[in-house]
């Protein structure tokens, strides 16, 4: 499927699978925004890729742990840049603890980050791909939300909760020209987050 002449913002996109996936959609067409959180060089890089496909491409920083993260960046980018038509929610928090060690504060953490700042992304963005008659909302989850996985009960639920965003939007939005669908990666060698946990 053509995305020229669409917009897609990536978050996470400074790692290994937002910036395989950044690279895919400007093989199919699209302009990227790239969000990244503390990485600017290797978004940077992201970007320059983009642009050497032919597409153009923006990075923009955001602490997806902050409150109103996700509504603010979705916010600035339709302002600076314009409307989004793809949505990639690949942007990830998770240290890997046993379930005793997970405290109020990691799990809060975990949640804005993995669950809130993609709740509030695609609030701010359907309205607009619905009105407009085309969107495409990915979420990235993992196979931990299937099977609980090994960096902790605080990321499982976290993502868990993604695929329950999915299924409740999907069947809602689908006759607005959206499809919103989530993907569960098991653990992908060369990441930033593998690296973490090992």
């Amino acid at each position: 499927m053509s995305l020229d002449g669409r917009l897609a913002l990536v978050t996470g996109a400074s790692g290994g699978i937002g910036g395989a996936i950044a690279l895919a959609l400007a093989r199919a067409g699209a302009d990227l925004v790239l969000s990244y959180s503390g990485h600017r060089d290797d978004a940077e890089a992201v970007a320059a890729a983009v642009t050497g496909l032919g597409r153009a491409a923006a990075t923009v920083q955001a602490d997806l742990g902050a409150p109103r993260a996700g509504r603010e960046l979705a916010e600035r980018v339709s302002a600076q840049i314009g409307p989004v038509d793809v949505l990639v929610a690949n942007a990830g928090a998770g240290d890997r603890l046993p379930w005793q060690e997970v405290d109020d504060e990691t799990w809060e953490h975990t949640f804005a980050v993995n669950t809130t700042a993609v709740w509030q992304l695609t609030r701010a963005l359907l309205p607009g791909m619905a009105e407009r008659g085309f969107g495409r909302i990915l979420f990235v989850s993992s196979v931990a939300a299937l099977n609980g996985g090994v960096v902790g009960p605080h990321y499982a639920a976290s993502k868990a909760a993604l695929h329950g965003l999915m299924h409740h939007l999907a069947q809602r939005v689908a006759g607005s020209g959206v499809t919103v669908n989530t993907i569960a990666p098991a653990l992908i060698t060369g990441t930033r987050m593998l690296s973490r946990m090992l």
